[in-house]
């Protein structure tokens, strides 16, 4: 008489299925070992072959401890062991951490973003001159960025000119001329790029050196 095919959906859902069922068929055979030496020496055997299957995590920090806890998941915390760890329990396991507690700070804009709005802020305190009309360029030229990200449809230079008025009361006044042609002038010449010296330069600059 045929033996019937059983079929894994058909057996006892594993715990830890990344360990496969060999695995957790040794571990059951490990709770029915009633010399407690016994049993000891063979849960150290387990933990020997789950270190095997991934040999790659070994110099991870406290993976010979997850496998000790996994051990402990896969006999269902019935395996009376000593363990070299403190096992992590089942009501651990499931406790849910506290919620965080995240600073809610009023933002006008939000699709400009809090920092974007402190460093408006600072424009108002700011004298008039040249390091003034850096950080008004700076600030226009991200308002335009974070508005494109947010709703392209809705983007515009006036937009941008008409938030920076509002959000600066008025201290700060922007064309959408200047803002136009302070966009052209960013994409024209690439921030933080360093051209690489010509070896016309290089042959020069060895020449002075002589």
């Amino acid at each position: 008489m045929e033996e019937k095919l059983q079929y894994n959906t058909q057996r006892k859902r594993l715990p830890m299925p990344e360990y496969g069922r060999s695995i957790q068929n040794l571990v059951d055979y490990t709770l029915t070992i009633e010399d407690r030496h016994k049993r000891q020496r063979s849960a150290e055997a387990i933990i020997k072959l789950m270190g095997n299957m991934f040999p790659q995590w070994r110099d991870v920090p406290d993976f010979n401890h997850k496998l000790w806890d996994h051990l402990a998941l896969m006999s269902d915390y019935k395996l009376d062991i000593d363990y070299p760890v403190e096992i992590v329990r089942a009501e651990m396991a499931n406790e849910k951490p506290e919620p965080l507690q995240y600073k809610k700070s009023p933002i006008r804009y939000r699709h400009y973003g809090n920092i974007l709005e402190k460093f408006i802020k600072c424009l108002e305190t700011y004298e008039e001159g040249a390091e003034k009309d850096q950080l008004v360029d700076l600030v226009a030229n991200h308002m335009k960025r974070s508005m494109m990200q947010w709703n392209p449809t809705v983007a515009s230079d006036k937009k941008v000119v008409n938030d920076l008025t509002d959000m600066t009361h008025g201290t700060v006044r922007l064309t959408e001329e200047e803002l136009a042609t302070l966009t052209a002038k960013l994409k024209a010449t690439p921030q933080n790029v360093q051209q690489r010296p010509s070896k016309n330069s290089k042959q020069k600059a060895k020449n002075k050196k002589k």
